[in-house]
């Protein structure tokens, strides 16, 4: 069986799998830094991999923020000699390949971030994943800000009040120097992010701010879906997958549900955490006739 070192490079963290000779190892790494170059921090992973040992024929990457797939494969394969081929595709793919296969629907993946990916029998759609600056509706950044927000609107008078600002304030005890420290973290996105657990946490104990929250996340997240699947022509009786953190949150998982299938009748709808591992995986042996395959970066040694 050839060795292959799978690999799930998240904003979170950095997921590795070496599958081979009949035996499977996972770890994992911190995760990478999406405005900076993503070489030389996944040509870190492998070399950490090779340091330790391990013998690997193929490389499968899915990634977070990736822009220049065939120049990444072309590099890691020069790097690395030992090498027959790379596979690497936006994390996207691999989100997608570990929910439903290589076959036909939608996967919204969100987690810190958010990315949907809907495939049709020819097309494929992305639909966000345009960061936190212009994009990632409803991903657990999105939720961490809104639930932030409502806490200053609060203390303000702006808004109502909401169980949030205590969960803040233990973070802050003065909530209005709170947004200072937050500009000057340079991890400030992930931290932001963190705090989709606190809104989690205070809808669970009734907070109608917070459940207000993990609703509109859930309608944002399912607007993506649907748009998705309207462009590859798959609107009707489409499955439909929901993975990453955020759909731990019952009300923004029901809300996901909901709005899908109101927009959609007939759509199988299901949500829970599928292994990114996996799809990173099987991203070498997706079919050349399937839709997906164009999005593979493909280096093979001569």
């Amino acid at each position: 069986m050839t060795a292959t070192l799978a690999i799930d490079a998240g904003q979170t963290s950095v997921k590795v799998r070496l599958q081979g000779a009949g035996r499977t190892a996972d770890w994992s790494a911190p995760g990478v830094r999406t405005d900076g170059p993503l070489l030389p921090q996944l040509a870190a992973v492998v070399d950490r991999a090779v340091a330790d040992g391990h013998a690997f024929e193929r490389l499968a990457l899915g990634v977070s923020g990736l822009e220049s797939a065939d120049t990444e494969a072309a590099a890691l394969l020069a790097r690395h000699g030992g090498l027959r081929s790379v596979h690497i595709a936006h994390d996207s793919v691999t989100a997608f390949l570990g929910a439903l296969g290589d076959g036909r629907g939608a996967v919204v993946a969100s987690g810190t971030g958010v990315v949907t990916l809907a495939v049709g029998r020819n097309e494929v759609a992305r639909v966000d994943g345009w960061g936190h600056l212009i994009g990632d509706a409803g991903s657990g950044f999105w939720i961490g800000r809104a639930g932030l927000d409502a806490v200053m609107r609060a203390h303000d008078g702006r808004g109502g009040p909401t169980a949030l600002t205590g969960l803040v304030a233990a973070d802050f005890p003065d909530i209005e120097r709170a947004y200072l420290e937050l500009q000057a973290d340079p991890d400030r996105v992930r931290r932001t992010a963190g705090y989709a657990r606190a809104v989690t946490a205070a809808a669970a104990e009734g907070d109608a701010v917070a459940s207000a929250i993990l609703a509109a996340a859930g309608r944002e997240l399912a607007l993506s879906a649907v748009a998705g699947l309207r462009r590859v022509g798959e609107a009707e009786r489409p499955r439909v997958r929901g993975i990453g953190g955020v759909f731990t949150a019952p009300p923004l998982a029901a809300a996901f549900t909901d709005a899908v299938q109101e927009a959609l009748p007939g759509a199988e709808v299901a949500v829970g955490e599928t292994d990114p591992l996996d799809g990173a995986q099987a991203l070498p042996d997706v079919a050349p006739a399937s839709a997906l395959a164009a999005r593979i970066a493909v280096a093979r040694a001569n």
